[in-house]
């Protein structure tokens, strides 16, 4: 049997939360960031950290 995704969870609260706030990301910061940082301890074990790896959090956003 498949072990389960040790940050499937995050991955998860994610999802929730971009659909229960209509995909506006900023209202989900913190599910993401807990999601980075599931995905630095467990990136090797992760399969939905694939998208997370290498990105970082974007600072310098131009605000329009």
């Amino acid at each position: 049997m498949p072990q389960k995704d040790p940050c499937q969870k995050q991955a998860c609260a994610i999802q929730k939360c971009l659909q229960a706030n209509k995909y506006v990301e900023s209202m989900c910061e913190d599910v993401i960031r807990e999601m980075r940082r599931c995905c630095e301890m467990q990136a090797g074990n992760s399969i939905c950290c694939s998208g997370f790896k290498d990105s970082k959090p974007a600072e310098k956003k131009s605000k329009t």
